[in-house]
């Protein structure tokens, strides 16, 4: 349940936040808000696909298996 939950935060951010941050001022780092939110939002995504590997069980048994082959 907490993988699918994290696994949707992207698409939430990204495509249904949009309309809520769709202006050009402020300026974040030289980029319209809304372009500095979906860039905040691929640099978050790849954050939270990291953790949900990390957490998703089944990752797990191939890394044990990789330990087990490697010398």
């Amino acid at each position: 349940m907490l993988l699918r939950v994290l696994a949707a935060l992207p698409f939430i951010g990204i495509l249904l936040g949009i309309p809520f941050v769709n202006r050009v001022e402020p300026l974040v780092l030289g980029m319209p808000f809304v372009l500095a939110w979906i860039v905040g939002w691929v640099v978050l995504s790849s954050i939270i696909m990291a953790i949900i590997y990390r957490l998703d069980s089944s990752n797990r048994q191939i890394d044990v298996e990789a330990e087990e082959v490697r010398p």
